[in-house]
This record gives C-alpha cells, structure tokens and sequence, in this order.
C-alpha cells in the first residue's frame, strides 16, 4: 500500500468531495484511531475504498466505469486529477448522478436574429460582425436559476456573449463571456429573477461565418443550482468550495430581501463565481493544446527537410544545475532534452554536491550513454548560482539554454530557438511562452507572455522559462553572480541589459517549456521562496547603479515576487496642464476639480477647464466660483461643435505646462499621489504617454490600459474585473508598457504632444483619438506606459448602446474603419498582448480561433 504525496492529500482535503463530520459519523472507528478524519480516510480509508463524503460513491463509480476497477486504481484520486477532465461522472452514496437528465429541459428558441441568415433547422450564416440572438423567456413568480445548454457543430471553439436583459435593458454590466466547445454540451447559469425580460445571446463576432448551434434550457432551484455551481463548472483541484456557497447565500439573501434588487452587486457576485470557476478554462487549455498547439506545430517530415536546409544549426548548450532531485522527474527533464527535434544540442549538467547518490549514479549513466551529454559533479555544495556556474564552464555551445532539473522542454524547442536564430542571427536573448505541469505531467496555468516589456520586466521576471543566451554575452558579464540566488536568472538578465539593445531580445509565442508544479516550487506558489523578493530588489538596485540612474529605487510591489520602481522627479518640478473638456454637468465636473485640488498631493500644476458651450446657470456659477477660490483652475471658452480632439488641441495651444494631462470631467482622485506617480514617469525621456488604474464607480476595473485588437480597433485590459484583481500573472498589479492608455486620464510631455501632432481633429472626432495618438507616439519611438500606482475613479456609463442614432452609427463607422486603415498592421497585432489571447474579450483568455 502506498502512501499519498503532500498534494494528493492536500487535493482531497480541499475538494468538494471531503466531508470531515459526515466520514466521522459513518466510520465510527476513525474517531477511535485518534486520528484526524483527513488522515485517516488519506491514509487507511482511501485504499479501503471508503467514501470520503456523500457527494462521491466509491462503489458507485467503480461499477460505472470497469477500467478503472481493473486497473485498481484509487477511485476519488482518480477523479480529482483525472476523471473529471475526462468528462466522467459521479454519483452520491444515495445513487443519484449530479445533474441526471430528470432535468426539465425546454427548447429556447429565437424571436429575433440579427445579422444571421437561416439556412434551416439549427443552421446560420452570419451576414455581418454583429451577429447575435434575442429570445423572451415565460415570466416567473419567483426568483430562481436558469440552466442554458448549448450545443455547437461548427468544428471550431467559439467565444459566444450572453447579456441578461433584468428590466433595464442590455448592458455589459449583466453580460457574461462562455466558450462554446464544439460537439459538446455547453453550459451556463444566470440567477433568473422576475425581473428578467430578454436574453441576447451573441454566439460571434465572425462575418460570413457558418453557424450551427442549438439552445435549450431549463428553471432550476437553490439547491440544484448551488450542485452545478460546484460539480459542473468549478476546478476541483482549485477553488475554494465554500467560498462558492457563501457567495451563493449572500446572492440569495439579497434577492429575497424587499429592498431594490442591485445590479451591481449582483455582477460583482457572478464575477465571482465565474472568476472562480476555473474549470472551464482548465478545459479550453486542453482544446487549446489539441486544436491550436498541435495544428501549428511542424509535421515530422517537415523538420527534417528544415534541418536539412538550414544555413545556420547554432549549438545550443543546455545549462542545468542539480540537487538531490528527485529521481522520476530528474529523468524526465533529461527525455526532454533527448527528445529534442533539433539534434545539435549539448546537456550540460552540473551536479552541486547531491547527497542522493540515486541522483549522481542517474547522471552518470546518461553521460555514458550520449556523448552530447556532460556532466561535472562539484566535490561541495555551492547553491543553484555556483552549481549553474559549473555547467556553464562545460558549455561549448553558441547559445545557452535554460533548463531546470525537474522540468520539461517541449520537443520542438530548440527547433524554434534555431530557426529563430536563422532568421534573426542578430539576437543576444530568446525567450518563449510556458506552462506548468504537475506531478501527473497534467498541463495547466500557461502563461502566454508580452513580446519584451521592458517597465514590465523591471517589474516582474515574466521571461523566466525558455531563457536562451549569446554564450558571448553570458561570458562578458560573468556568467551567473553569487549572492542572489532565488532571483538568479532574473538577475542575469538584468545585466545582459547593460549591454545590449532592445531589438536584440526576442519572444517566441509558443509554449516550449514546462515548469514543474511541486511542493517547495515557485511554480506552485510564488510564497513558497520567499527570499527571492531580496534578491530580486537586489539585482534591481544593483542593476540601476550600474547603470548610472541616479535617485532610482526599488521596493517590492503588490503582488509576491514583483517590484515597484521609484522614478525620481525632476529637480525643479515640471508644471502640469489638466485640461479638462465639459459642458454642462456640473454634479460631474466639480467633483472631479474638486477631488484633484483637495486630494493631489504634486504641487505644481494647474486645471484649465474647456468649456464647450456650457448653457446651465448652475455650471457657469460653478466655473466663476471655483476660479475665484483657487487661482491654480482657469476656465477657456470653446463655443464650437464637439469635437474632443479639437477641444484638447485648443487647450494645449492656449496652456503653458511642461507636461499635458487630458482628462475627463468625469472622474475624480482616489489616492494622492496620482499626479506625482504619473509625472515621474512622463519625464522620463524614452517614455511617451502615461496612464492610470481608473475604476468604475462600483469599485470594478475600468481601465487597465489599452490592448490593440479588441473588438476589431482596441478595448481596455481586464475590463469589468473586480477592483482588487490581480489580472492575467498580476497585470493589474505591476507597472508595464502597453501600446496604448485612455485619455480620460493621460499625461505626456509637450514636446511629445506637439512632435506627433496632437489628436486627429478631422477623422477622429468623438471616438479612438487617444488610441490613435498612442499609437503615433509608439511610432515615433517612445514607450507608452500604464501604472497600478495612479489611481481614480471614472464615472462613466457602463452601459450598451452609446451610438443609438443613425448619424452617430455612421460617424463611428467611419472612425473604425479609419483606424483599420490607418493603423493594419497594429490592429491585428499587439506586442504587448499575444497572439494566443482572445481579441473577443477583453479578460485575458485563451483564443479560441
């Protein structure tokens, strides 16, 4: 009898499956051991084939699925890390299957479709960009869920939308994102109140796209809904079950209460839920793997004529430092490695002082099995920096690869460093895309990365995994330095910078490394190495002396093992203009003054508000008053159409500042240090426009910076997400370039401004000036820049359907397509984003296309 591994246990205690006072009940003779309920049944109970709660019937799956009887293989263990991916199910130990077809299914059919031609029964052509369905539901009396199950036959995985009309109408408030997984049963809840009206379901956003899906649905109660909540739709190896439960209770209270039913706490619970339901996206990696991964990757035949023609085949030395590894997973990193499509490669290993002599013994045997393979095993035990250093001194290879002991290359991956190579033979620095794998070698969590990010790599190593180095450069700087171990490759990184150009680091877009997911791993949990924080500040200090930036610090930033740097102010400090664009409305545009004079703790600045034709009594009052009671606010007349480039255009004309600030009249200052925070990094030379975290006024994110591509032009990172997300691997929580920043709050030097010649005034009126202005400064060579640090509110409408007349439509028509063909190129492409990400939405997800 084996015993369970730390995460096994910790994966069953945590499950939903586990019920500690029901297993003390129905096993008297645990309490008798004087044993925990978890140890016991982890211990004993499991391989007794004891069931470890109600939920999970031991014998009940056994009997439904023989393989797994025959293999003897552990019935709940089996299913948490396995079953459940493989679409099997499970009964309780009263025999009933979770959400069995006694469901009262009814067929949902469309009373309207837009820009979708029937081509009979479930089939559709979509005849524009737009396409979506409207369907009424029958009234109900009570509050409950509905279940909606879609089926689509399209051989593809598309990204459908579905907005909940609750009596005010579609909104993106209400609005939920689900991926559609072809020839499978797609599921979605939403609560269902009286209230409801309509659903709009938009199943793409592709034109002339052959469409066939099928909806139906059914009401479902409190309890029935809660089961699917936690079988269905939730990452048993991930989420916090009682959390679920808990927000479910507070949802229900709330709408069976006799005050207002709110909306937006009401989003901000299904955020939650569908935040913590990560099940879905464990099951689009794996489609994603097979239907995206193994499509693009290079057929067997292809790679050896490609090797056969390259003109280059660079050697690649594999650097790998070993301690006392463990044996299963040290061997598999070496397969990798031996596995390799791209033959000319060395595996350089360094053995620093194991004291498993398994671990030496492994090593030798490899070396004496393939020249290609080195191996120096060090007499004393020197840390991963020294270990590192040794196998470096062993590499004779052009370029050096990372690797660590316990992790996996994809077997393409020196292929695609190589051909890289081929086609770039300038670069010093390669660097791929990564995912995780756990101890079952089950892939997960992949990280598709920013192409180089300099702000966001002082701010994070996202690099990490595949690193590849010139051996040149790696031997000018000295190879890996002692006394930063636990941040050493980050460390390393940061001086190849000293050295070498922007143009010469390159990121490859495909997952060719897979990191070890172990207990004791940053793979598994940034917390578990603590003392990389020090010395990640410490190769960060050392980096910027070095580099003769005077005044610059570094702190360690919101999230574990990332970074803030400090930016110092210009002596003298430069002044700022805040233009500021209203008409009328002045409950919006005081508060804003107000909050920036009363709350802004940078001195030198002035608010110069641009009136465009204020006609309200109570607005002109505000303007005469506020000028009067602070001299550093100023009031200029534009009695002209609106025109929001023009109008900032004009204020940039008749305004002194050092600095432009466009802003909003509708926001208003949460933290102090807004200004300051945004002015340290619009005065750095090689930075263009600067943004800021703005949120919406029910605490969730509107804007987390500009990702071009979005819904055809551009849209706002990690939009609508909860105020305190981190984001995708802590985006919202770390200081980055990004192609582009909302001007309802963007700081730009002058001379920046006036280079580039300000906002388009003739074809870009009302919409996509500031995206179109980013992308200008980008062009002129600055790096645009959003900062976590800069905080405000903005408060803007969250809803649908701004452009709600013909000659509005048209106007906005005409920007989008002047952006598309202005800008082609970069509208299809965001370095700062990835080519594995959806441009559907606007949250980070995998892409389905």
């Amino acid at each position: 009898m084996r015993q369970l591994s730390r995460n096994e246990c910790q994966l069953i205690e945590q499950s939903v499956f586990f019920d500690e006072q029901w297993y003390y009940a129905r096993y008297p003779d645990v309490a008798l051991c004087g044993m925990s309920a978890v140890d016991h049944f982890t211990s004993i109970g499991i391989f007794l084939q004891r069931d470890p709660g109600p939920a999970f019937s031991v014998a009940a799956y056994l009997d439904d699925y023989p393989d797994i009887k025959q293999s003897n293989k552990l019935a709940v263990l089996h299913f948490l890390t396995q079953g459940k991916h493989e679409g099997r199910r499970v009964r309780s130990d009263s025999g009933k299957t979770l959400l069995a077809n006694e469901l009262s299914w009814q067929p949902l059919h469309a009373t309207h479709a837009n820009q979708l031609e029937h081509k009979g029964e479930d089939n559709w052509l979509t005849v524009g960009t737009d396409p979506y369905f409207i369907y009424v539901l029958p009234p109900q009396q009570d509050k409950h869920w509905i279940l909606i199950e879609v089926v689509q036959n399209t051989n593809t995985i598309l990204s459908g939308r579905w907005y909940v009309d609750y009596g005010q109408g579609f909104s993106e408030e209400t609005a939920y994102s689900q991926h559609l997984l072809h020839s499978l049963p797609n599921r979605k809840i939403l609560p269902f109140t009286p209230d409801v009206r309509h659903l709009r379901f938009d199943p793409t956003d592709k034109a002339d796209f052959a469409l066939s899906v099928g909806l139906r649905y059914c009401i479902i109660d409190d309890a029935t809904a809660t089961e699917w909540l936690t079988f269905e739709n939730t990452s048993l190896l991930k989420c916090d079950v009682k959390k679920l439960y808990q927000l479910s209770d507070e949802w229900l209270s709330q709408a069976t209460t006799e005050q207002p039913y709110s909306i937006d706490t009401f989003a901000r619970h299904l955020f939650d839920f569908s935040n913590a339901m990560k099940m879905s996206d464990d099951q689009l990696y794996q489609n994603w793997i097979v239907t995206v991964e193994e499509g693009r990757k290079m057929p067997l035949l292809d790679v050896q004529d490609t090797l056969l023609t390259m003109k280059r085949t660079p050697l690649i030395s594999i650097v790998v430092p070993v301690y006392n590894a463990p044996i299963a997973h040290l061997k598999q990193a070496i397969e990798s490695v031996l596995q390799q499509q791209y033959p000319h490669w060395e595996l350089c290993l360094a053995d620093d002082a194991s004291t498993d002599t398994d671990v030496v013994e492994l090593l030798r045997s490899y070396a004496a099995k393939d020249q290609r393979i080195k191996l120096v095993v060090r007499p004393e035990n020197g840390h991963i920096s020294a270990a590192s250093n040794s196998a470096l001194a062993l590499a004779k290879g052009d370029y050096i690869a990372l690797l660590d002991q316990d992790d996996l290359l994809a077997e393409d991956a020196l292929l695609w460093v190589a051909l890289t190579l081929n086609e770039q033979p300038h670069l010093k620095v390669i660097y791929s895309d990564e995912d995780k794998v756990d101890e079952f070698n089950r892939r997960f969590s992949p990280h598709f990365k920013s192409d180089w990010n300099r702000d966001l790599f002082l701010s994070q190593n996202y690099l990490s995994h595949l690193g590849v180095y010139q051996h040149d450069l790696i031997r000018y700087i000295g190879g890996f330095r002692l006394g930063v171990e636990g941040s050493q490759d980050y460390d390393l990184m940061l001086r190849c910078l000293l050295h070498i150009n922007d143009n010469d680091i390159f990121h490859i877009p495909r997952v060719l490394y897979h990191w070890r997911a172990l207990e004791g791993s940053t793979a598994l949990s940034a917390t578990e190495k603590t003392y990389t924080d020090t010395a990640g500040l410490r190769a960060l200090t050392d980096f910027f002396t070095s580099a003769g930036l005077e005044g610059v610090t570094v702190e360690t930033g919101l999230a574990d093992n990332t970074y803030k740097v400090n930016w110092p102010l210009p002596a003298s400090l430069p002044k700022v203009s805040l233009l500021i664009p209203t008409r009328d409305r002045r409950e919006l545009t005081e508060v804003a003054v107000r909050s920036i004079l009363d709350k802004t703790h940078y001195a030198n600045y002035e608010i110069v508000i641009l009136d465009n034709g204020s006609v309200e009594a109570d607005t002109l009052q505000f303007f005469a008053d506020i000028v009067q009671e602070d001299s550093r606010v100023t009031v200029l007349k534009y009695d002209y159409p609106f025109n929001y480039s023009a109008i900032n255009n004009f204020g940039v004309r008749h305004t002194t500042g050092d600095i432009i600030g466009l802003v909003n009249n509708d926001v208003e200052v949460i933290n102090p240090q807004w200004l300051g925070e945004m002015v340290s990094h619009a005065s750095r030379k090689d930075i263009g426009c600067v943004g800021a975290k703005l949120y919406y006024s029910n605490g969730t994110l509107q804007h987390g910076g500009v990702i071009m591509s979005l819904g055809g032009v551009a849209g706002h990172s990690h939009k609508h997400f909860p105020g305190d997300a981190a984001g995708y691997f802590n985006r919202l929580k770390l200081v980055q370039n990004l192609s582009g920043v909302t001007a309802a709050c963007l700081l730009v030097r002058r001379e920046v401004y006036l280079q580039v010649g300000g906002l388009e005034e003739e074809k870009l009126k009302v919409a996509f000036n500031d995206v179109d202005f980013c992308l200008k400064v980008r062009a002129a060579g600055y790096r645009n820049l959003w900062t976590p640090y800069a905080e405000l509110f903005h408060h803007e409408s969250v809803s649908r359907g701004h452009e709600d007349t013909p000659e509005k439509q048209q106007r906005f028509a005409s920007e989008i397509n002047y952006m598309q063909q202005k800008w082609p190129a970069e509208l299809q492409y965001d370095p700062y984003y990835s080519i594995n990400l959806t441009r559907d939405r606007e949250d980070f997800s995998i892409s389905v296309d």
